[in-house]
């Protein structure tokens, strides 16, 4: 059975964009992003590392032309691409999958009740 916990203000992400709260014996993170919330736990499923505390980066992606034997890069999606700071896997911040196709981040259903973030646990 889920259980729903205020655990933030809307107002301690306005700087950060982030906030790591504790709820039951778990770090989580709750990420602002163009004004919608996102909630992972603040666990690498590589290794264990604190993900959450990772930078948040834009991506570069390249595209190969076969006839002219050229690679073309651009940098995308600024500030969407969450680095773990331990070995550098990289996660979309919006979904929280893992851009190796590896696992993906754990996440939680997260509202906004005046003015508090809420969590469905």
């Amino acid at each position: 059975m889920s259980e729903k916990r205020r655990v933030a203000r809307v107002d301690d992400l306005e700087e950060a964009g982030r906030v790591v709260v504790e709820l039951n014996g778990r770090e989580i993170a709750i990420f602002e992003i163009d004004g919608e919330y996102r909630a992972y736990l603040n666990w690498c499923p590589h290794q264990g590392g604190p993900v959450c505390e990772g930078e948040l980066t834009g991506r570069m992606e390249a595209s190969f032309d076969r006839e002219t034997l050229s690679t073309e890069f651009e940098w995308t999606t600024e500030a969407e691409t969450l680095v773990c700071p331990w070995h550098d896997w990289e996660f979309d911040i919006r979904t929280g999958d893992c851009f190796s196709g590896e696992t993906d981040l754990p996440s939680y259903t997260v509202s906004v009740e005046d003015g508090d973030i809420v969590l469905d646990t």
